[in-house]
């Protein structure tokens, strides 16, 4: 009779395993609370900035309407809306009122400043999230080939053009794209959301998103959503290059050190082809850099979209923030730029827990 003997290194304790993975779920729990967390002192420094930043030129009702009112006027209304008070004490009165989701309201037009952010955020979120497909569409792809081609002319070109996107002021190019597919060869609108009809059309729609090419495909008017898509071509590929330039940096970079991981070259080794290697077995783990990433994209798309709204006359809340620094409307301008801030840091907190949930080895 043989007896059996059982190998103690490939024997696991239960025991063990079990506190293996309870420790991981953990470190995973403990991961996502300590960024929410770190969310609540981001967004107050950020609003403490920007509120004393704002009130370096003085109160608000004399920087938007002085030289149009009489003194007597002017210090009527800054008493009325508290500016006369010490500033510790307006700075704890709109602290009070953001956790109250009050952001103010505007000097210029007498509106809640939460009202224009519902009115025109959602233009930005569609643009951004335009920009976002064309920012996957060219630069995973590219990046894809550069690797392929690594040390060879198309890796060489690719990353010269990845270097034009990021380094290109994104105004820039969209006054090129606006100059040559606008004007010399019009293959699409310059300007705008939508033609007059279907802002027309938009503007009627029962309980909107404000989001353009949702509510016409809620409303069934293919029409008025290719309208739609073709307004949106030209500010999405002048903010989407921006962001696909790092991507394409990126892929390459991270898929190059994949291919040279152990069961790349095992795969090699049975002969599979390099091509078959990258499109099928090594360009997903080469993901996960641009996922950890894509919260400091969006918040650099955020920023440039206020230059690309400008350029493209698209009427979002970078659009109007530039409409409100002009009229020198420090409430409004504060307002939406802390919602602008929350956002990112929101945004960053969920890009985060993604990433973590994707990549175990971010929780350490």
């Amino acid at each position: 009779m043989v007896a059996s003997v059982e190998n103690p290194v490939l024997a696991e304790d239960p025991g063990k395993s079990l506190t293996k993975k309870k420790s991981a779920g953990s470190g995973l729990g403990r991961y996502i609370i300590v960024r929410f967390l770190l969310i609540i002192p981001t967004i107050w420094i950020l609003t403490t900035l920007v509120f004393f930043l704002m009130r370096i030129t003085g109160d608000p009702i004399t920087a938007a309407l002085g030289g149009r009112l009489t003194q007597a006027q002017l210090q009527e209304r800054i008493e009325a809306a508290g500016y006369d008070r010490p500033l510790i004490v307006q700075y704890f009165e709109y602290m009070g009122g953001l956790l109250r989701g009050d952001f103010g309201t505007t000097v210029s037009d007498n509106r809640a400043v939460s009202e224009v952010v519902l009115q025109y955020g959602a233009a930005t979120v569609e643009l951004v999230f335009f920009s976002l497909i064309v920012a996957f569409a060219v630069g995973i792809p590219l990046g894809m080939l550069a690797a392929y081609h690594r040390d060879r002319w198309p890796d060489a070109a690719l990353r010269v053009f990845a270097i034009l996107c990021y380094a290109t002021p994104v105004f820039f190019a969209g006054l090129l794209l606006k100059l040559v597919f606008g004007v010399l060869i019009p293959l699409f609108p310059a300007s705008g959301r939508a033609t007059g009809s279907t802002e027309l059309l938009m503007s009627g729609v029962v309980g909107p998103t404000r989001i353009y090419f949702i509510d016409a495909l809620r409303i069934g008017d293919m029409a008025a959503f290719g309208d739609i898509l073709s307004h949106a071509v030209l500010p999405a590929i002048a903010l989407g290059l921006l962001t696909a330039g790092v991507f394409l940096r990126l892929v390459r970079t991270n898929l190059i050190g994949t291919l040279g991981q152990q069961y790349i070259e095992s795969g090699r080794s049975r002969g599979v082809s390099e091509f078959r290697l990258v499109t099928r077995h090594a360009w997903r783990p080469a993901l996960i850099p641009v996922i950890t990433v894509m919260g400091m994209q969006i918040a650099m798309m955020l920023a440039g979209a206020v230059l690309t709204e400008t350029t493209f006359e698209w009427k979002g809340l970078g659009f109007q923030l530039v409409e409100y620094l002009l009229k020198r409307d420090f409430v409004a301008v504060q307002g939406i730029v802390v919602v602008l801030a929350v956002i990112v840091a929101v945004t960053n907190f969920l890009v985060d827990v993604i990433a973590a949930l994707i990549d175990p080895r971010v929780r350490y």
